[in-house]
């Protein structure tokens, strides 16, 4: 869907006039909505011209957005024909995506079990409810499924009390979430298992099994997409 309209928020070009918001920030937040909404989809271009038109600001902010979408994997550049949305994930990608998050995930599940809050315990619980209902409704609203289980993901990364693991991950879910786009017919309950597993592990305070059931789940959800590629997508 090359050129795709972005809704325009009225209050950009004021507050890029007035200095009293970050508007690349604005622009940025937008953008990423939009892919991660698949509003915008993998190889569709994004051009600033259009953009400005659209949104009412300035090329400034809208190159920093866009570079800084670059920096984050989310959009390609190519010198020669501008922006675009990145291509979906090869296998090769996809595993080494994988190499990480078994690193970095369980090490958060462990950490959030000592310090975890009630509130996040709560919040947690009702991710899982959301996604549970949208698994039993007609047409399973996947991305949505898909953000909330991003969503449920960085809950727990943001709560471990390491700063360098949640930035880190935050970035990987974002991959992960935009990867899970393409594959809708892979929803499946067994996800919504995994996380219950981690949650109870949670809600004990074991540390260890809150670590072991985040592996198994990471290694379980690996497993289910694998499938899903061709010999040849590599």
């Amino acid at each position: 869907m090359e050129n795709t309209a972005i809704p325009v928020d009225p209050g950009l070009a004021l507050r890029e006039a007035s200095g009293r918001a970050p508007v690349g920030d604005s622009v940025y937040q937008e953008l990423l909505a939009r892919v991660l909404s698949a509003e915008l989809g993998a190889g569709d271009r994004i051009t600033i011209d259009a953009l400005v038109r659209e949104m009412g600001v300035s090329q400034t902010p809208i190159r920093e957005a866009l570079h800084r979408l670059a920096a984050d994997g989310i959009v390609v550049r190519n010198h020669h024909a501008g922006y675009r949305v990145a291509p979906e994930l090869s296998r090769e990608q996809f595993e080494e995506l994988i190499v990480i998050r078994q690193l970095l995930e369980p090490a958060a599940a462990r950490g959030a079990a000592h310090i975890l809050t009630v509130d996040e315990l709560d919040e947690l619980a009702g991710i899982a409810t959301r996604m549970s209902t949208l698994l039993t409704e007609a047409g399973r609203g996947y991305a949505e499924f898909s953000r909330l289980d991003a969503e449920f993901h960085d809950v727990i990364a943001r709560s471990c009390g390491n700063r360098f693991i949640h930035d880190s991950l935050a970035r990987l879910h974002t991959h992960a979430h935009l990867f899970r786009l393409s594959k809708d017919s892979l929803i499946t309950s067994l996800a919504l298992d995994e996380h219950a597993a981690i949650l109870d592990a949670l809600r004990l305070r074991d540390a260890g099994e809150a670590s072991f059931a985040m592996r198994r789940h990471i290694d379980a959800s690996a497993d289910r997409f694998r499938g899903s590629f061709t010999d040849s997508a590599r």
